[in-house]
């Protein structure tokens, strides 16, 4: 059966596009292309949320049929490379695109840049047999890739203790063993991206590399799917004497935290920008709600502290903006912003979980149910401050590098000659 055409009956069907009419050309970044991306995650995404949480195969054709009214809408995979099927937006063209399309947690996937940071290592980093073998087929959505680097008993905010470990043999074929978690998208994964010691020890750091498993090779094992404050999404794997052959390794054998860094930076920005559409999407819920909830003695919208919530979530999102945009302008010049990257970082997560907490408080108990998206919009904030490194490695490295920088730019003062 053609799984874009199946109708399983718990499935909403929002008014698709006609399969007969010819595929609508590239976007354009500056023909109402915002207005665009956000009608579809408002008209087609966000009606398929519940059967997408749910998981299963529902969730696969709702995705499936999505991809394709991306692909039939000319939205698809706007920031991808255009070798690989996708548009070529520029991070700076792209910035404000991530930022509406990140409203829902499935738009990413939706519209096909969910696997902008893969694609882009796996390009830059991969052998040409990789690339070959997967890229394009990554790009149009017909495979599944994540990264896993999160140890169960290691702590993630140090990747040179790793202790999954992958051994050569003469052929140069590697045997890996140890175990992942914290792995978005793990459980219905085709490829994931491994790290592991391939030489020395901890807490050497030349001796990680990146290798690229196949799910399907004997060995790989999903343990489980870990609850995140009573959701899903995230995966535990163990990878038992699985072998993988040796032009799956990513870059040169040893050099995989460079990649890595290279990618975070990257993949925090972009989280970020999608965390301020989550923010913006709490925000327009609780003024609807301030607006439309009326009392005995009035609206909501007339009792102060709600216009408190208000203020407070307004002044949150219009000061996280311009730090988000600032790491995202100095990382497309290709400039240093590891402290531009880590102050946004911290400030859009507290954000995220701020407004979402204020839009609860105006929704009251309906806040707290299944009838409002923002149980999860407040899971994605308190889940965004430990995502990509906790607070404290960021706040604790923004500081270092500041204290740093001022001893060196700083002259210092002498006393004035006397008279």
């Amino acid at each position: 059966m053609d799984v874009i055409n199946a109708e399983p009956s718990d499935i909403p069907n929002p008014d698709p596009p006609d399969e007969t009419a010819p595929p609508e050309p590239p976007a354009d970044p500056s023909n109402g292309l915002g207005e665009r991306v956000a009608s579809f995650i408002q008209q087609r995404v966000i009606p398929y949320e519940q059967t997408l949480e749910a998981g299963g195969p529902a969730a696969r054709v709702a995705r499936r049929r999505l991809q394709h009214d991306a692909k039939h809408t000319g939205l698809w995979a706007l920031p991808l490379p255009t070798e690989l099927g996708g548009q070529g937006l520029t991070l700076s063209q792209y910035a404000h695109l991530a930022e509406v399309e990140g409203a829902s947690d499935h738009g990413p996937a939706a519209l096909g840049s969910a696997p902008l940071l893969d694609v882009l290592m796996l390009a830059r980093h991969a052998t040409e047999a990789v690339r070959e073998r997967y890229l394009r087929r990554i790009s149009a959505g017909e495979l599944r890739i994540c990264f896993a680097m999160t140890e169960p008993d290691t702590p993630g905010t140090d990747p040179t203790l790793t202790a999954t470990r992958a051994t050569a043999d003469t052929s140069g074929t590697w045997t890996v063993h140890g175990r992942k978690w914290f792995i978005t998208g793990a459980g219905e994964a085709d490829l994931v991206t491994v790290l592991a010691r391939t030489r020395g020890g901890a807490p050497e750091a030349d001796g990680l590399s990146l290798l690229l498993v196949p799910t399907t090779a004997p060995g790989f094992r999903v343990v489980r799917e870990l609850s995140v404050l009573g959701t899903g999404g995230q995966w535990e794997i163990a990878l038992d004497g699985v072998t993988v052959p040796s032009d799956h390794v990513i870059g040169p054998p040893g050099r995989a935290l460079g990649i890595a860094g290279e990618r975070l930076r990257l993949g925090r920005v972009l989280r970020c920008l999608r965390w301020l559409g989550q923010a913006q999407r709490a925000f327009d819920l609780m003024c609807r709600r301030a607006r439309s909830r009326t009392q005995a003695s009035g609206p909501l919208a007339d009792r102060q502290l709600v216009q408190q919530l208000v203020f407070d979530a307004l002044l949150a999102i219009r000061t996280t903006r311009p730090l988000v945009y600032e790491a995202v302008t100095r990382l497309a010049a290709g400039d240093d912003a590891w402290t531009e990257t880590g102050l946004a970082k911290v400030a859009a997560a507290r954000m995220l979980q701020q407004v979402a907490d204020a839009a609860i408080q105006v929704h009251g108990a309906a806040g707290l149910g299944p009838d409002t998206v923002l149980p999860g919009l407040f899971r994605a904030g308190r889940a965004a401050r430990l995502l990509d490194g906790p607070d404290e490695l960021h706040i604790a490295a923004v500081a270092r590098r500041a204290l740093r920088d001022h001893a060196a730019t700083s002259t210092p003062r002498t006393a004035p000659p006397p008279p």
